[in-house]
């Protein structure tokens, strides 16, 4: 496999809010600055966990600033995209002006075009902006899978680096993975729950949202099974795994939000038509949290 763009955690950061859903700007930073200092890879500002469909562009593009002024090493992977594919290309040549050094895009939403039409949107963005950009295939949230053959197409375009994983479907993501040995492309898990047996058919790194909660532990598992420790991956999998699980037990990032909050004193405020997270999930989730930290120095010496 030649070499690729895309390695490690890169969480896919919330966007925090004030209690009058304004965005609060020194929490941003200062989440950032969290993550970077746990030994993330990168950071992914204004994706779905953004709550990036309820900004404004103008919100979306001092997000990316924001958080463009908060790291020191890391890159920057802003969210840009649309089912729109001239705003699209508009949000994506804003967040390159504001800094981002590469692009996650979603592909197109609610209006399902056909996989020539995906094709073309992002051909479209990857000649017109000149930064690596990772296609984002979410089935669950845009009721049409990017196929194989289609992703493939796109590797061959030295713009588009990588692709970001989340139908759920492993066979497909193995076939993109050998299919696309031959390019500088990464392969990304987009579905926490999936990142250890993504990772072990040829996936280069994770687009996290556990990330957010539990940093170090995912670097730890991410990067053992880049060294080829599997045994002490798998160890770090299982236990994330009921983090994992509680994360998803509704619309991420109602459950994330929730989880910050409880861990870092996070505001929990989502914008409408997200709801807080339900009574009985949130207890449920701080049993969770409470039994990571008992663990928290046992990974801190192991690593």
């Amino acid at each position: 496999m030649t070499d690729t763009p895309f390695r490690g955690v890169y969480p896919a950061i919330t966007t925090p809010f004030d209690q009058d859903r304004s965005i609060d700007f020194e929490r941003l930073r200062a989440d950032v600055r969290r993550l970077e200092a746990a030994g993330v890879d990168g950071i992914v500002p204004v994706g779905s966990t953004g709550e990036s469909a309820t900004l404004t562009h103008d919100e979306h593009v001092e997000v990316i600033e924001a958080v463009v002024d908060a790291v020191e090493n890391v890159p920057v992977v802003a969210g840009a995209g649309s089912n729109n594919t001239r705003e699209a290309l508009a949000l994506s040549r804003r967040a390159a002006d504001a800094g981002a050094d590469a692009l996650l895009l979603i592909s197109p939403y609610y209006n399902k075009p056909e996989q020539r039409g995906l094709v073309e949107q992002y051909e479209t963005i990857a000649d017109a902006v000149d930064l690596p950009q990772i296609v984002y295939n979410v089935p669950s949230r845009t009721g049409q899978n990017v196929e194989p053959d289609a992703v493939v197409e796109l590797a061959s375009h030295p713009n588009i680096q990588g692709y970001k994983a989340a139908s759920g479907n492993l066979g497909q993501i193995t076939e993109v993975v050998e299919r696309t040995r031959d390019e500088e492309f990464a392969v990304l898990s987009g579905d926490d729950a999936l990142t250890l047996p993504m990772l072990s058919v040829g996936a280069t790194g994770t687009i996290s949202v556990v990330a957010n909660v539990e940093p170090e532990r995912t670097v730890a598992m991410v990067h053992a099974a880049l060294d080829g420790d599997y045994g002490r991956a798998r160890e770090l999998h299982h236990d994330l795994g009921p983090l994992v699980r509680a994360l998803f037990g509704e619309t991420n990032p109602i459950p994330v939000k929730e989880a910050m909050h409880l861990r870092e004193g996070h505001p929990p405020h989502l914008r409408a038509p997200l709801t807080r997270l339900d009574p009985d999930l949130r207890s449920d989730l701080a049993a969770v949290l409470e039994d990571l930290a008992d663990d928290a120095v046992a990974v801190e010496v192991a690593d």
